[in-house]
């Protein structure tokens, strides 16, 4: 009898995943789908929990690597794979019965070379329910769309063909970031079609603090910094970034600014900062205006989030922006270098980016000197920190 081959190949990166990739695993053993015809692989990245014995015991197959990162875990996993379609998700997720079937309908058309589903949490926390609502926002936009450019392996299809043929992930990625965006980026820009597919739904334990959501904003941002050399065509504008957060990022850096040149106004010049002080006032108004759109649908979908929301977009612009910035700087040489030459146009707006965001360096640097010159307070005798003589 000739062997079976699966249709479908089930992706799982793991690492010191003990404490969901159960619960992940139990989903997607009670698919709709016919259990034959699809097949399970968890990559144990290097964990020192019991990973690997959990996902044994669930009867589905494991392959253990030293710990390299989802990036690599994903790729190997794909290699070992037998179905014509890849799917991935992650060990602190849970798909719906219906996953598969719904992730898998869109290549029947065979113009589709890659599929995106989307979130669900039933966590009852504050941050948790914001998340949820930001991506809400981003189904939105793509909702109806004929192709998109973004996909996350959270819920994620690719041809097996298509993922080899174009190297599957960059692991140059350590951590899970923005892997998936640089790949769907690079499909798309050569011209594969992807598309969103809402019904392919898992359930995901979103970050539950603001420090954690904050900290994963912050390195979001920082390797966003290099897909903007490999890709500037997609800093402007991508099927999944609302247009309001890269605005909110400007205006998160010019409130930086506007503070600094209040606290250095008022040590230097007293009533001449009065200037800087309107700026920042001015900033934070038009900052609160690009807030509305959000807050509207949050009134709609969740309004307990409304209030913790205002402060909450703020964080997130800070977050991103900071890391950006500080990405922009890491990465001017090295990693950046790997990919081949850029055309003219790109290369021109990946150079204006530099500037831009290379000031936003500068503006953080700016806020420990405005602190200082508080503290020394040139016109005046000394503070309670030290007495000073003027010569």
């Amino acid at each position: 009898m000739a062997e079976h081959i699966p249709s479908y190949s089930v992706i799982v990166p793991a690492y010191q995943a003990a404490g969901s990739l159960r619960q992940c695993l139990e989903a997607l053993n009670a698919q709709t789908v016919a259990r034959e015809r699809y097949e399970v692989i968890v990559i144990d990245d290097g964990s020192t929990d019991t990973t690997a014995a959990i996902a044994r015991a669930a009867g589905v197959g494991v392959i253990t690597q030293p710990n390299a990162g989802p990036a690599a875990a994903r790729n190997r996993g794909a290699a070992a794979a037998q179905g014509e379609l890849l799917l991935f998700t992650d060990a602190d997720c849970a798909p719906v019965p219906g996953w598969i079937s719904a992730l898998v309908a869109p290549f029947s058309d065979p113009s589709v070379a890659g599929a995106k589903g989307a979130y669900l949490t039933r966590q009852r926390g504050v941050v948790p329910r914001f998340t949820q609502l930001e991506y809400q926002e981003r189904y939105d936009r793509m909702a109806g769309r004929e192709t998109i450019d973004f996909i996350d392996t959270y819920s994620a299809a690719y041809r097996r063909d298509v993922f080899l043929a174009n190297a599957g992930f960059d692991t140059v990625f350590p951590t899970a970031s923005v892997e998936d965006q640089e790949l769907s980026f690079r499909l798309a820009e050569k011209g594969y079609r992807l598309v969103f597919a809402p019904a392919a739904l898992v359930y995901h334990r979103h970050n539950p603090t603001v420090r954690a959501y904050v900290r994963r904003k912050f390195y979001i941002g920082y390797w966003k910094a290099l897909i903007a050399r490999w890709h500037p065509n997609r800093m402007a504008q991508d099927s999944h970034t609302p247009g309001t957060l890269k605005l909110q990022m400007a205006l998160a850096a010019l409130s930086l600014l506007s503070l600094a040149a209040t606290l250095i106004g008022s040590a230097v010049f007293g009533r001449g900062a009065v200037p800087a002080w309107a700026l920042l006032l001015a900033v934070t108004v038009v900052f609160v205006v690009t807030e509305i759109p959000f807050l509207i649908k949050a009134w709609q979908r969740d309004r307990g989030v409304v209030l913790p929301a205002v402060g909450l977009l703020w964080a997130r612009a800070f977050a991103l922006g900071g890391g950006f910035a500080i990405g922009v700087v890491r990465f001017r040489r090295g990693a950046g270098e790997r990919r081949p030459p850029i055309s003219g146009l790109q290369s021109a707006a990946k150079r204006v980016m530099d500037l831009v965001l290379g000031a936003l360096s500068l503006l953080v640097a700016a806020l420990p000197m405005a602190a200082v010159a508080l503290a020394i307070k040139l016109d005046s005798p000394g503070t309670v920190f030290f007495r000073q003589t003027r010569i």
